[in-house]
């Protein structure tokens, strides 16, 4: 089992950046498939960016693509989401997510472990 923990949230005004980072203990991070999800007061938790176990190959949606990009270290059992030029639409509570088994994948019911949150609200 994992556990993960999410830093680096905080206050930033439109078109500034973010880099949210996502500690795992109690087991490598390279056991998992790794996403990055959202949720926005009264919305559904929505998904942001996954990387693969080894980190070659990423998948976003198009409503982050070309603006968010997820890394990992395996290493150090770390994983990252740079967020760059912001909008207040990406204001939400940012998770982090494990999944042990599969592919990789957008669905956050897939996942089976996942961080307590970390706040990011963008300013007009």
């Amino acid at each position: 089992q994992v556990q993960l923990v999410e830093s680096g949230g905080g206050l930033v005004q439109a078109g500034g950046s973010l880099r949210l980072s996502c500690a795992a203990s109690g087991r490598t991070v390279s056991s998992y498939v790794m996403g990055w999800f959202r949720q926005a007061p009264g919305k559904e938790r929505e998904f942001v960016a996954a990387v693969t176990k080894r980190g070659s190959s990423t998948y976003y949606p198009d409503s982050v693509k070309g603006r968010f990009t997820i890394s990992r270290d395996n290493a150090q059992n770390w994983v990252y989401l740079q967020m760059n030029s912001l909008k207040p639409e990406d204001t939400a509570v940012y998770y982090c997510a494990a999944r042990e088994f599969g592919l990789i994948t957008r669905t956050p019911d897939l996942y089976d472990y996942w961080g307590q949150g970390t706040q990011v609200t963008v300013s007009s």
